[in-house]
């Protein structure tokens, strides 16, 4: 008795390459339309998984052929989020990758909330080593980003350092912040390099996690939803209720001056 054509379709959802490789021979002679549908969605998810094997793997080799070219043994990625909000920290996540390569590693913006969670919690049970560390907004007021961002990723590196981990090799995503003799930036490079993507990942998640918190002590300026950037509700919360304690005053001259927190 032929397999049905459920049977097929749901075989053929968890086939891999070879397997389908298979079901395309068996199946060459089959010429029912269920069966024809099911063999051509298994073959593009396939190249899709696929593509993005590649993808990842791209990652890792930039990275390595960074760290051959300096004979380096130990890399560090570091990324920013927060450069831009009117409220809560700037944050730079720095992470030591070990050997196993993370699924679906990518630039941060280029995933969804969910998957952001799902591929942090992969890189912090598997990293040698990853920090997030935040410069707070009267910091950002009183020395301005350029001066905050060089302290936050300082901190980054001597807390990698803590765990007992020495880079050879320091990866910045963006310009070069001369901040580090062992500096190397990668303009991009949250979408190049296998480290800093990982690094901007794990700092968005816990920002954004921190927002929400935040979002709990002011609920009237929907850090939750707008995770400090200036958002209509935001911008209206700032008119109405003026300033908390964790906006950055500077960023904030053009919606009010004051205070009420």
């Amino acid at each position: 008795m032929s397999q049905t054509v459920k049977d097929i379709a749901c075989a053929l959802r968890r086939a891999d390459r070879s397997e389908l490789e298979v079901f395309e021979r068996s199946l060459a002679a089959d010429t029912r339309k269920g069966v024809r549908t099911a063999l051509e969605r298994a073959r593009v998810r396939i190249e899709m998984e696929e593509a993005e094997q590649r993808r990842v793997a791209a990652l890792y080799a930039f990275e390595a052929g960074l760290a051959q070219s300096r004979d380096a043994r130990v890399v560090v990625g570091l990324d920013e989020v927060g450069r831009g909000p009117l409220a809560g920290p700037l944050a730079v996540g720095a992470v030591v990758l070990g050997p196993e390569m993370i699924e679906g590693l990518n630039d941060s913006k280029q995933l969804k909330p969910d998957q952001r969670e799902c591929v942090a919690e992969h890189i912090k049970a598997t990293a040698r080593a990853w920090t997030v560390q935040y410069v707070d907004p009267a910091f950002i007021d009183a020395h301005g980003m350029t001066a905050s961002l060089v302290e936050a990723f300082q901190r980054a590196i001597r807390e990698i350092e803590r765990c007992g981990i020495s880079p050879d090799l320091v990866l910045l995503d963006g310009n070069a912040l001369n901040m580090d003799a062992r500096e190397v930036n990668v303009v991009k490079g949250d979408a190049k390099c296998a480290s800093i993507a990982a690094a901007s990942v794990v700092a968005k998640v816990e920002r954004d996690r921190l927002m929400q918190r935040y979002a709990q002590e002011y609920p009237a300026y929907h850090f939750d939803e707008c995770k400090g950037y200036a958002s209509p509700a935001h911008i209206e919360a700032i008119r109405r209720f003026g300033l908390t304690p964790i906006h950055r005053a500077s960023f904030c001259t053009a919606f009010t001056q004051e205070s009420l927190f």
